[in-house]
C-alpha cells in the first residue's frame, strides 16, 4: 500500500497536503505567531510555557500532536523517534523555571519537527515539493 493510500485511509478524507497545513498552522502558533521587539518571535509555547507544571503539560500534549499525525502519516520510526525526543527535550528542559522559558522561546520544537516531517514526505513521494531546487544556465 502506497505512503498516499495509507494515509488518505488513515485521515479520512484528508490529504497529505491538507495534514501539512494544519500542522504547519499549529507549528506556527505554538511557536512564531507573535513578533517582539527586536525582530524575534514567539508563540503560545512560551507564553502558555510561563504556567508552572502545567502549562508545559499542555504544550507538551499538543506538541505529541504533531508527532501522531506523523505516525498517521507513514512516517518511519526513526524519524518518529526523533521527533518524540524533540518534544520530550522541549518539555523537560521548558519545565525549569526562567531558564526554560527562554529554552522554549528559542529551540521551536514544534516548527523543527514540521520541517523534518515536510523533507521526508517529499522525499518519499508523499508529498509535493514546496520548493523547486533548479540551477540556472546562461545559454549564449
Amino acid at each position: 500500500m502506497g505512503l498516499r493510500a495509507k494515509a488518505g485511509q488513515a485521515m479520512a478524507g484528508s490529504t497529505p497536503e491538507q495534514v501539512m497545513a494544519r500542522l504547519e498552522l499549529l507549528a506556527h502558533i505554538l511557536d512564531t505567531a507573535i513578533l517582539l521587539p527586536g525582530n524575534r518571535r514567539i508563540g503560545l509555547d512560551a507564553i502558555v510555557g510561563l504556567i508552572p507544571v502545567i502549562g508545559d503539560a499542555i504544550t507538551t500534549a499538543i506538541s505529541s500532536y504533531i508527532v501522531w499525525e506523523a505516525r498517521r502519516l507513514g512516517a518511519p520510526r526513526w524519524l518518529i523517534a526523533r521527533m518524540a525526543a524533540n518534544v520530550a527535550i522541549d518539555g523537560v528542559v521548558g519545565a525549569v523555571p526562567l531558564v526554560g522559558d527562554l529554552f522554549d522561546a528559542a529551540f521551536k520544537a514544534n516548527r523543527r519537527n514540521v520541517v523534518l516531517l515536510r523533507r521526508h514526505l517529499e522525499r518519499s513521494g508523499g508529498l509535493k515539493p514546496s520548493v523547486i531546487d533548479v540551477t540556472a544556465t546562461r545559454i549564449d
